[in-house]
């Protein structure tokens, strides 16, 4: 009874006194009541046995009170007693060398595993690395007297028995050992309470460097976007059509090279984020706030702004393309009738200076005021020329012509020198008609020659300036429209030719009489500087511009129709591709939705779309280079098709976004399913339930269709309850419930997860119910990495009795579930 009392702990009733036979019996039987009261079954084993001496029953009975009481409560992992402590034998020993326990009898025998236990636990006690296999007895003994010493085991084997017996007595070594389990059982628990630390820590050091991860991909974006925006922002133009091309293709350059990645980096960084927060509900940390400026939104609206910036500067791109192929188009019209008109000038103000009709004879005088007339009418007929070089001036200064100076230059000369020979010409015809009245008639038919090949010289001249006239056209009916008014051109021809052969008829006439009469032509025609030579060879070199004209124009209509087939061929494309992103953007948004099948199926056709996706590059890519074709043909509109290539972009960046991001909402969904051990079948149900009620078919539930929603799955609620709700599942107030926010509530409140009471009570048992701890004791207790983070964030204990180097590790767990500066 007294065995029983100090191994259990326990006052059994008081014995009788007495030494008769029958008191002994009647105190064995209160000893075996006690035994049974505890659920040991004695089966064949009476007072009577006991009381004679029968040694097998009373080593039967003692060994029956040894496995109850110091073995049967020994359970590791819901294993029987016998195998939990071989199982913690096992577990404890498995890092030391020569070590291997497999039983209770010959795997003790070198005296190793013993010692091993003991330094496991107590390293201080056991030099482990000076024993030696081969002297099991003085391991024996050590381990023996160090248990005895240190640990209060006392010595119950024997190491001589144990090493010369082939097969040491299980149940002795299994009771010994025992002792040690006991012994220990307190660093077990602290062992326990350090693997839940190292477990949390794990979780929170790999939470920060998600978030320092985020920090660094979304500066690097937005410090890409802030050296962007101001190269796009720029709109100082270039000189030369050269330059402006240069500047497109740098943009185009942009566009399929520098830019893709950052969509990319853009898209992940939103995956990252996601990914981020789910980790942290279901670890039950605060949710994640970036630094100010870093938002998502922030990056977004960032994003937003360079698109709008990178629209408006390629806008601003071709638009000056097209300004500097005008002024092109104008200055060099500007030099060609400059050139023409400073030929026609060429001599003309020395010529009206001449005061050649005061020594003239009356012949002379009349010839030289026939002469004045005629250029008066060559003057009136260049009117027009200067008031379109003035026009063309004026609208290459409108449009900030880059030489503009030098254009206003010859201008003005040209209209100085304009109002000069208009002077000098009024000075000379007041001065011929004050002599006129001297003078007899002039020959008639000299002045019909000069008045009539004038104007057809004229007419000629402004011919072969319009067969030269430079054009630019954008559409074939544009160039059609040239093509008519010179075919119009062309019918007037034989009219001219009349006019010709009238003109030379004249020439032919004066010939002719001087022939018929003797009269000696000598010099030239004196009303005129037109020879019928000069007649001639302008109307020969008419005819040859004109089929020269007809080639220009065919071969502008060749580039028209060329651009034409560029329209046909994008606009082809376009209209098939336009559609097909469409129509994949609204599969995927069915896909997102549909609860036929797991979550894995549901990931692999969205891995499926992606693929295609991908693969559908290539027809993206066909019509970059389609587009660029276009643009380098200088073709700026499309009626074949609403589709542009900005257009087919955004479509596109927008499908590569739409499938990321919903790959990465069923990845968070088996994440969360995974965590919070949700069956398939719920998982589908809750997905049942939310589509039923997203009346709008846009993936979330305003709060009506929500509360609807949840008191159809049960819930009782009131105003109250629901607004409690609520803030869970939209702490932002934005007035919708998303998916993941509703699978969020409905696993919520039945999450298994780690709280800070739960690791503070664990770094309770580590420093030995103190409130504080010591950074021995972490380096003892925790693997060094999760130690040295714990030192490095602990704050100093302040407190009374506080040791030196004390830290608190209160304040710490709160931080590891509230508002952290970790």
């Amino acid at each position: 009874m007294l065995l029983l009392e100090v191994i259990s702990g326990e006052r059994l009733p008081k014995p009788d006194k007495g030494k008769m036979r029958f008191h002994k019996i009647a105190n064995v039987n209160k000893a075996l009541d006690y035994i049974s009261s505890k659920g040991v079954k004695l089966v064949s084993i009476g007072a009577e046995e006991i009381v004679d001496g029968n040694v097998k029953m009373t080593l039967g009975m003692i060994w029956t009170i040894i496995l109850r009481f110091a073995i049967q409560d020994i359970s590791v992992e819901e294993t029987s007693a016998k195998e939990g402590l071989l199982l913690w034998c096992q577990r404890k020993t498995a890092p030391y060398r020569n070590v291997n326990v497999q039983n209770f009898h010959i795997s003790w025998k070198d005296g190793l595993a013993l010692c091993a236990l003991i330094h496991r636990h107590r390293p201080d006690l056991i030099d482990y690395s000076k024993l030696r296999k081969d002297d099991p007895i003085g391991n024996l003994n050590t381990a023996f007297e160090v248990a005895e010493k240190y640990l209060d085991i006392p010595k119950m084997l024997d190491a001589e028995d144990i090493v010369n017996t082939p097969k040491p007595d299980e149940k002795a070594i299994m009771t010994y050992v025992s002792c040690f389990y006991h012994a220990f059982a307190g660093a077990e628990q602290a062992e326990t309470a350090a693997n839940r630390i190292c477990k949390v820590l794990a979780v929170n050091q790999e939470n920060e460097r998600l978030m320092e991860e985020y920090e660094k991909l979304a500066s690097e974006l937005l410090e890409w976007i802030r050296r962007t925006i101001p190269w796009l922002e720029n709109r100082v133009a270039e000189q030369t059509m050269r330059a402006m091309q240069q500047k497109l293709e740098d943009f185009r350059d942009y566009r399929r090279v520098h830019k893709p990645p950052r969509v990319q980096e853009k898209c992940q960084l939103e995956i990252n984020f996601n990914t981020l927060q789910t980790k942290l509900r279901l670890s039950n940390r605060p949710a994640f706030m970036p630094s100010e400026g870093k938002m998502v939104s922030d990056i977004a609206n960032a994003w937003k702004g360079l698109e709008q910036v990178e629209k408006g500067y390629e806008e601003w791109l071709l638009t000056e393309i097209r300004r500097l192929e005008r002024l092109d188009h104008l200055a060099e019209k500007f030099k060609q009738k400059c050139a023409l008109h400073e030929s026609w000038t060429t001599g003309k103000e020395h010529l009206l200076s001449q005061k050649d009709y005061e020594t003239a004879s009356l012949m002379e005088i009349r010839a030289l005021m026939r002469k004045h007339e005629a250029f008066e009418s060559d003057l009136a007929a260049h009117q027009d020329r200067v008031e379109q070089i003035a026009a063309i001036a004026q609208e290459l200064n409108e449009l900030d012509y880059h030489d503009a100076a030098s254009v206003n230059t010859r201008c003005q000369g040209i209209c100085d020198q304009w109002d000069n020979l208009g002077t000098l010409t009024q000075k000379r015809r007041d001065a011929l008609e004050r002599v006129e009245k001297l003078w007899e008639t002039i020959d008639q038919l000299y002045l019909e020659f000069a008045k009539r090949a004038a104007p057809f010289n004229n007419w000629m001249d402004g011919a072969m300036e319009d067969l030269q006239d430079m054009f630019i056209v954008h559409s074939i009916e544009e160039i059609q429209s040239l093509i008519t008014a010179h075919d119009q051109f062309k019918a007037t021809l034989p009219e001219a030719d009349k006019e010709r052969i009238a003109v030379m008829g004249i020439q032919n006439e004066i010939t002719k009489i001087a022939q018929t009469y003797g009269i000696k032509l000598v010099g030239v025609n004196p009303y005129t500087v037109l020879s019928p030579q000069d007649i001639t060879n302008k109307w020969e070199a008419v005819k040859q511009l004109v089929p020269l004209r007809d080639q220009m124009l065919q071969e502008e209509v060749a580039r028209q129709q060329a651009n034409e087939r560029l329209r046909r061929s994008f606009a082809a494309q376009a209209n098939i591709i336009g559609p097909w992103i469409q129509n994949k953007m609204e599969e995927i948004g069915q896909v997102s939705v549909d609860i036929a099948g797991s979550l894995e199926e549901q990931m692999n056709n969205l891995k499926q779309y992606e693929q295609n996706i991908i693969n559908y590059k290539s027809n993206i890519d066909k019509l970059e280079g389609d587009h660029q074709l276009i643009q380098e043909a200088l073709v700026f509109d499309n009626k074949h098709t609403n589709y542009t290539m900005e257009h087919i972009r955004v479509g596109w960046e927008q499908l590569l976004t739409t499938i990321a991001r919903t790959i990465n909402e069923v990845e968070n969904q088996i994440l969360t399913r995974d965590a919070k051990g949700i069956s398939q079948e719920q998982l589908n149900e809750f997905r049942a339930s939310f589509n039923h009620f997203d009346r709008k078919r846009n993936g979330m539930m305003d709060p009506d269709d929500f509360r609807a929603c949840l008191i159809s799955m049960g819930y009782d609620l009131g105003e109250v309850e629901f607004a409690r709700i609520m803030t869970l599942v939209d702490p932002n107030n934005t007035g919708v419930v998303t998916f993941q926010a509703f699978i969020d509530f409905m696993t919520r409140e039945t999450a298994e997860t780690d709280t800070a009471e739960q690791v503070m009570a664990s770094f309770k048992i580590l420093a030995s119910d103190k409130p504080y701890i010591t950074m021995e004791e972490l380096r003892r207790e925790l693997p060094p990495e999760q130690a040295e983070y714990c030192i490095s964030r602990m704050t100093k204990y302040v407190g009374p009795e506080a040791a030196p180097g004390a830290l608190d590790y209160i304040s710490f767990s709160s931080a590891l579930y509230g508002e952290s500066d970790l």
